[in-house]
C-alpha cells in the first residue's frame, strides 16, 4: 500500500515502470494508441453504468477489481504512464490548469453539457 503523500510525480514513474515491466514498450507506442487507450477506460466506466453498477461499486471477478471507480484509476494510470513515457510534468501541469481555472468566471463558455 503506498503512502498517503506520495506525489503525483512517483505515481507517473510508478505507472510507467510498470508498464515497461509488463513489456508495453516492447514495442513503440504512438501518442494517438496512447489516447486511445485512456478513452477506452472511460468508455469501460461508462458501460458499467449502463449497466447499473453502483457510481461507488467496486466488484469483482476473481481477484481482478473492477467498476466504475477502478476503470477511472485505470484512466488516471494510463495517463500517468503515457506522462512518464512522454516526460511530462504532469504535478506542475495539473497545478498550473487548476491555478488558471480559479480564475475564470463562474460556468464559463455558457455551455449547458
Amino acid at each position: 500500500m503506498k503512502r498517503k503523500d506520495t506525489t503525483i510525480g512517483e505515481l507517473v514513474n510508478e505507472a510507467h515502470q510498470n508498464a515497461i515491466d509488463k513489456g508495453w514498450y516492447e514495442e513503440p507506442r504512438t501518442f494517438g494508441e496512447m489516447i486511445a487507450l485512456m478513452h477506452s477506460e472511460l468508455s469501460e466506466a461508462l458501460e458499467d453504468h449502463r449497466n447499473g453498477r453502483g457510481l461507488r461499486e467496486i466488484y469483482y471477478e476473481g481477484d481482478k477489481p473492477c467498476g466504475i471507480p477502478i476503470e477511472l484509476a485505470d484512466v488516471c494510470i494510463r495517463i500517468f504512464d503515457a506522462c512518464g513515457h512522454l516526460s511530462i510534468d504532469l504535478e506542475s501541469a495539473i497545478r498550473e490548469k487548476m491555478a488558471y481555472n480559479a480564475t475564470r468566471p463562474r460556468r464559463h463558455g455558457g455551455k449547458v453539457l
